[in-house]
């Protein structure tokens, strides 16, 4: 039993600071050409944010649990469009400001995490359902490219290039390693607490997994840069919910329990459509409407400990 949580906390820790590592290198790395601040951090990012629960989820798919998977990438969905900004805000200590090119590309957010939940509605993920989750990913995502390339806050950077090169694999290594050994591990807690390791997925370590967006948004918001944080933590979220899932989707079919879709997806959805509400409002979302994320988010967490029991 202990010996289990130690190995489950250390993988964990692999996990968090090999995509903290790789977020920070992927962004220094992307800085060496013409690409706009909002580019890199809503593709560029977001893209090196969701390795973890990507890795993970492939791990327990391929270890025949994908819905510890599916569990992990909805969890950890529903924290980063809660509990993050939340913390975000209340670190900020001020209102996040929202860029009218944010609101313009976030018009199809909600009905674009829709769809994850309308295909899983009977249990059943199919590589057709995987295919049109990771076009309808991609297609967001072009036009997000498209509208960025206008954008005048343009880096340029010839320094350090191989080093970062190096870094980001070496940070790739570290998170494979992390999350092999956090399938296994939880796995193993999760039949020693005699709980359903989808609990442990969507809990612990879908929270786990948020903490490089955390890190990243965090200090972009100390350098004034309120819609770099947005969009990385957006631009991870959407990835999830369609690329991620559609590629686990093509590598093996899967099925898994319902209520994965019938509760988290369904609060994954209300996440979204909550926080576009506040963006909306006066393009500010304030200290008040950070502190009512936060009480969504614990409802949320309340919720999927009842109904595990």
């Amino acid at each position: 039993m202990v010996q289990n949580i130690l190995i489950f906390a250390f993988s964990l820790y692999l996990v968090v600071r090999g995509a903290i590592l790789a977020t920070k290198h992927s962004a220094k790395l992307a800085e060496h050409f013409d690409i706009s601040r909002y580019v890199i951090g809503f593709i560029i990012v977001a893209f090196i944010s969701i390795l973890p629960e990507a890795l993970i989820s492939i791990n327990s798919a391929i270890k025949g649990i994908p819905e510890f998977g599916l569990g992990t990438l909805f969890g950890s969905n529903i924290a980063d469009l809660s509990l993050i900004f939340a913390l975000l805000i209340i670190s900020a200590d001020r209102g996040l400001k929202i860029e009218s090119k944010v609101l313009k590309n976030i018009r199809t957010y909600p009905f674009l995490l829709l769809l994850p939940v309308i295909f899983g509605l009977d249990g059943y993920y199919s590589r057709i359902e995987g295919a049109a989750l990771i076009l309808s990913g991609a297609i967001f995502y072009y036009f997000v490219f498209r509208s960025g390339e206008a954008s005048s806050h343009v880096f340029r950077n010839g320094k350090g290039l191989y080093k970062n090169i190096f870094l980001l694999l070496f940070a790739m290594v570290i998170l494979l390693v992390g999350a092999h050994f956090t399938v296994i591990s939880a796995t193993a807690l999760a039949n020693a607490l005699q709980i359903t390791p989808i609990i442990i997925g969507m809990l612990v370590v879908g929270l786990g997994t948020t903490m490089p967006e955390l890190f990243y948004s965090l200090k972009a918001i100390r350098n004034k840069d309120d819609g770099l944080a947005v969009g990385d933590i957006l631009g991870t979220v959407l990835a999830d919910a369609t690329i991620v899932v559609g590629v686990l989707s093509l590598i093996n079919p899967f099925q898994f329990p319902v209520k994965i879709v019938y509760v988290t997806g369904v609060f994954m959805v209300m996440a979204s459509l909550v926080l576009i509400k506040f963006m909306r409002s006066g393009r500010t979302i304030t200290k008040k409407e950070g502190f009512m994320l936060l009480a969504f988010w614990i409802v949320y967490a309340l919720v999927e400990f009842a109904i595990s029991r």
